[in-house]
């Protein structure tokens, strides 16, 4: 290979990999949520009060880039109110309302796990749908991710898992499924900010209307809250998890599936289980039983053959994944 066609390919991959960096930063801030969500949930903030603040906060931080980004397109939200209103209810306010109330009941690293089921969910839709069963290697992560979950459930261990607390894991799965499915079929004239911002307020709306005709508790506290050998201020916490977990998250996510594409995005966004895990550890003291470990990273990768799957069906065609 000459030098010549050597320096456009290193140059091209020079965007791949801050787009891997950006898509890590990504994962790290949107791991963090849930240590700075528990807190306040511990101190007496409701879930639905916490998610209804933090997706309320997020959007108004955005509304202004939002705007700036439609300049005189206001046509494409109207014709694209669908997704905006699945994505919102869905993929914001149950996923993130679910997820809250498995954080209350299991730790955060257990919690996110159960949530990272939803491309094994995904996978068993398609199959339901299409009525054609998924190839080797798919079943194969799924069986995979199933022996996850019961390591993850430590049915045998001293410390019994809420199975309360799964359920509500199991539906945080359940709508993050849906939000994979909506952000894929999202019409193209609707720009990713603009489908984020208008997710959140749908999900916000929605949070508080819920909080007014009283059928959600909303309570908070506003007190210092307890974090793994200190207190900070209830807004604080609030603060980051709006900030950092939610905007700068979703901000760096769009970045990072802009320059590296869906599939290796999908890849780079598995680090945020072992991100969750490890500001778990660093934030509240929460560490998972080594059985538990085991299991997580059988389901992650249970998720890694399934997406290997995917990306092999785009390379072969479906000509070759027949002969599979």
């Amino acid at each position: 290979m000459t030098t010549q066609q050597t320096l456009p390919r290193i140059a091209a991959s020079r965007p791949a990999l801050g787009g891997v960096w950006i898509a890590l930063l990504s994962s790290a801030v949107f791991g963090i949520s849930g240590s700075f969500a528990k807190p306040l949930l511990e101190s007496g903030w409701t879930s639905g009060a916490a998610v209804g603040a933090r997706m309320a906060g997020a959007a108004i931080v955005l509304i202004i880039p939002t705007v700036f980004a439609l300049r005189g397109r206001w046509g494409s939200v109207a014709a694209n109110w669908r997704p905006i209103l699945l994505f919102g209810v869905f993929g914001v306010a149950i996923c993130q309302f679910a997820y809250f109330q498995a954080v209350e009941r299991l730790s955060v690293g257990v919690a996110l796990l159960l949530e990272y089921l939803a491309p094994v969910l995904i996978v068993l839709a398609l199959w339901v749908r299409s009525k054609r069963r998924p190839a080797r290697l798919t079943i194969a992560g799924t069986l995979l991710s199933v022996v996850g979950l019961v390591l993850v459930l430590n049915l045998t261990g001293a410390q019994r898992v809420d199975p309360v607390g799964v359920l509500w894991g199991l539906g945080a799965a359940v709508g993050l499924a849906v939000y994979f499915f909506v952000t894929a079929k999202a019409n193209a004239s609707l720009p990713p900010l603009v489908l984020a911002t208008g997710g959140l307020l749908v999900g916000a709306v929605l949070m508080f209307l819920l909080g007014a005709t009283r059928l959600l508790p909303m309570q908070a506290s506003f007190g210092d809250v307890r974090f793994a050998g200190f207190d900070a201020p209830w807004w604080a916490a609030l603060g980051a998890l709006v900030v950092v977990s939610t905007v700068l998250a979703y901000v760096t996510g769009i970045m990072a599936a802009r320059a590296l594409g869906t599939k290796l995005a999908s890849f780079v966004s598995l680090t945020e289980v072992l991100f969750a895990v490890l500001w778990a550890w660093l934030l509240l003291g929460e560490l998972p039983a080594g059985i538990q470990l085991a299991g997580g990273a059988l389901i992650v990768g249970g998720v890694l053959l399934v997406r290997a799957d995917e990306l092999r069906g785009t390379v072969t065609g479906p000509r070759d994944r027949r002969r599979a």
